[in-house]
């Protein structure tokens, strides 16, 4: 039902200078796998095959790396290194990738509305490779595909946050229809301390209709300067319906030094094969 995936991979990752000086955030590794090879393996795991992303200057590492490398192949094949490509090589069997570049930074909305012309008029997935989730059994994409075919609106993922950090996300708030399911009545970008609806955050998974775009196309600068998608959702939310689902899983941060040690722990210990 939904084929296409969205990663905004744009960004300078400024947290991470001076790392990612040249080094795009995205192909930052957790133990020996770059973190967006973790989302499109949360994207192949939904059914989605169309890996749509929105790169920025400095960026060929990414499309170099979801790409043949015919030196080093030649140069492991027929060792016990090869095996260590087995991972890459099955997503390189199974996806399509496209690209686009996003020439100016403008915010989240703006890079969801620059991946128009890879996404059409179909309903997608967006991922930030930021934000690192694991769940054993079924990724977060896939649960959220699977509600999607339930209520075929907008969803949005969703985690509770200290208060300490609830100024650092956009935050909902609705009418609660279960334990896991939220129908959004009021969105807010990054509030203000104490002023936060909820301590609801959106983390970085989003199933949106195509409508949308047309949205974001009239949606003006809001915090700090940029197009922000929860602008964007508030409006689809007050004209129709968006859900936000509490998913099932473990977060990480990868945007922060602190969960980024902590996925890669985390990782290490509980999937890491050494060869």
């Amino acid at each position: 039902m939904i084929k296409k995936c969205l990663f905004p991979a744009a960004g300078y990752g400024t947290r991470f200078l001076p790392a990612t000086k040249a080094m795009p955030k995205e192909m930052m590794p957790i133990v020996n796998k770059p973190l967006i090879e973790y989302g499109v393996e949360e994207a192949l795991q939904a059914c989605m095959t169309d890996m749509c992303i929105v790169t920025g200057r400095g960026k060929n590492a990414i499309l170099d790396h979801f790409d043949m490398n015919y030196e080093l192949e030649h140069q492991i094949s027929g060792t016990r290194k090869e095996e260590l490509l087995a991972d890459i090589r099955a997503i390189l069997d199974k996806a399509n990738f496209t690209y686009i570049r996003q020439r100016e930074m403008k915010g989240l909305g703006h890079a969801i509305l620059t991946g128009r012309a890879l996404v059409g008029d179909n309903p997608f997935a967006v991922l930030l490779a930021d934000d690192l989730c694991i769940h054993p059994e079924e990724g977060v994409l896939a649960q959220m595909v699977a509600l999607y075919k339930q209520f075929r609106c907008s969803i949005v993922a969703v985690e509770e946050v200290p208060e300490g950090e609830i100024h650092k996300y956009g935050v909902i708030a609705g009418k609660a229809l279960t334990d896991t399911l939220v129908s959004v009545e009021d969105m807010v970008e990054k509030p203000e301390p104490g002023t936060a609806p909820s301590n609801l955050a959106i983390i970085g998974r989003y199933i949106l209709t195509p409508d949308i775009f047309d949205i974001l196309e009239k949606t003006p600068p809001g915090k700090n300067g940029e197009i922000q998608i929860t602008d964007a959702l508030l409006q689809q939310a007050k004209s129709g319906c968006v859900i936000a689902y509490r998913f099932k899983g473990r977060r990480f941060d990868c945007g922060s030094v602190h969960g980024y040690i902590q996925a890669t722990n985390y990782c290490y210990e509980n999937f890491y094969v050494e060869f």
